[in-house]
């Protein structure tokens, strides 16, 4: 299994940074025999960042799609649309999207199920509040998101989670690298329980969360940890390459 570097550019950038995948592959120019690298920007910057991407062999992703083929939703992407753009990957359930535009755990589950039946490849994002985490419950919250979040009838050799505790997003907060590899081997045996062991194996697992390169090597290096989910730090090529480097060497 490839490791996933993925770069969320949330609400970031604009048409200049077309040009942000050769910037990359200059800084950070091997051969990805056990690295991908994706790169999830507005939704503007889509259809070309998907050209501009593919001569530098990265990948494009959305931030979110919506679970109908088309109607009157104004604003929104269908999972259809978002793969006419060539993107391959869509964010669902970032702590943002569930926080501020009511992305309920059902709603994420029917747009996987969505996302999958246009061939995309969903990223579903859980994690816990820090209020959760202080009273315990981090590993019971992140049960019941993936259990909600995922569908039942979800293929599982499509998928990719990536657990971003809620209070380390944009704080510059980390958790310890204990606390994220007893989350990480949690969420692997909920997706061993649901889907068996053999599909579960393959289902990538990401941590996000204040990942830098300062710290990626000792991250990427846990277990259960199959790649990163990436904020701020992936907005600037110099430090997402220094943290593909980090994957390499971990």
């Amino acid at each position: 299994m490839k490791t996933l570097i993925a770069a969320n550019w949330k609400m970031h950038g604009n048409l200049d940074w077309v040009q942000k995948p050769a910037e990359f592959r200059a800084l950070f120019p091997q051969n990805h025999d056990t690295i991908d690298i994706l790169l999830c920007p507005p939704a503007h910057m889509l259809a070309p960042m998907t050209r501009a991407a593919a001569a530098c062999n990265i990948a494009i992703g959305a931030q979110n799609c919506h679970d109908q083929v088309s109607g009157a939703f104004t604003g929104e992407m269908s999972a259809e649309m978002v793969a006419e753009t060539g993107a391959r990957y869509v964010i669902l359930g970032h702590s943002e999207r569930r926080a501020l535009f009511g992305d309920t755990d059902a709603w994420i589950a029917a747009k996987t199920r969505a996302a999958q039946m246009a061939g995309l490849i969903p990223i579903i994002c859980v994690g816990e509040s820090q209020a959760q985490r202080a009273a315990g419950q981090a590993e019971e919250v992140v049960a019941e998101q993936l259990a909600k979040s995922i569908p039942t009838d979800a293929d599982g050799d499509n998928l990719v989670i990536a657990y971003e505790p809620v209070w380390a997003i944009g704080t510059g907060l980390t958790p310890t690298i204990e606390d994220i590899a007893i989350i990480h081997d949690h969420i692997r045996g909920c997706l061993t329980t649901r889907f068996g062991a053999k599909t579960a194996d393959k289902i990538q697992i990401l941590y996000g969360g204040s990942v830098k390169p300062e710290n990626a090597k000792a991250i990427l290096a846990l277990k259960d940890v199959a790649g990163a989910l990436i904020g701020g730090a992936g907005l600037e090529m110099k430090s997402l390459a220094a943290i593909a480097a980090a994957s390499e060497q971990a």
